[in-house]
């Protein structure tokens, strides 16, 4: 079968599609990119030729179109079983779906405040009480992961999992709005950094020239 097809958005902004793109790129399952940018015109529409839903990220692997990213990254796990993108362990593995389950669903204020634009000039933000509840359960959920099953490296089950491929463009974003952390998050945060997947995302969003206002908080 051909290699899948990543269609993404902007790499400065879109969080959904860096998620996919870190577990594929990971793994080191080979995958080809469409990036349609956000000021495409008619951008839904000809998403919408690949993906019902005319939202990024998809993949498109032979006939078939995988939508959503939380559904593309358990299709990764079961097509490519041997890369381990789920914790081998049975406990680990249910603890890392749940919090990328969590992420999925949460996180909102997080989310609305810091959206993820990796040219934004580091510097903090204003911080609520509700972006600091956000952010503390962050932390807890972080910290009891590596607790139990974190002994094998740095990420949150050791080993590169789905789950650090959900929580990286947050990491982005406590980088970028120099959200105060602790210190074995800040060490976490490093490590998804340092990764080459998102060192080379990072290399392409800072090329981009596109500009999405709503996103680009001050």
């Amino acid at each position: 079968m051909a290699k899948p097809i990543l269609i993404i958005g902007n790499k400065n902004y879109s969080s959904w599609s860096l998620r996919p793109y870190m577990a594929l790129a990971m793994a080191g399952i080979p995958f080809d990119e469409k990036l349609i940018h956000f000021g495409t015109p008619n951008f839904t529409a000809k998403v919408r030729r690949i993906s019902a839903t005319g939202l990024v990220p998809a993949l498109q692997h032979g006939k078939l179109v995988v939508w959503d990213t939380l559904a593309i990254l358990e299709y990764a796990a079961e097509t490519w079983p041997g890369k381990n993108l789920w914790p081998k362990n049975k406990a680990a593995r249910a603890m890392a779906r749940a919090l990328s389950a969590e992420m999925h669903a949460g996180f909102r204020t997080l989310r609305t405040l810091c959206p993820m634009n990796i040219r934004r000039t580091v510097k903090p933000v204003a911080m609520t009480a509700a972006l600091k509840a956000d952010v503390t359960r962050l932390e807890q959920a972080w910290a009891e992961a590596r607790r139990l099953y974190g002994k094998g490296g740095p990420f949150l089950f050791g080993h590169f999992s789905n789950a650090d491929a959900m929580f990286a463009p947050v990491v982005s974003r406590l980088q970028t709005y120099a959200i105060p952390v602790s210190k074995p998050t800040r060490v976490y945060m490093d490590a998804i950094l340092a990764t080459p997947a998102f060192t080379k995302w990072k290399e392409a969003a800072l090329k981009e020239k596109w500009i999405v206002p709503e996103d680009e908080v001050d």
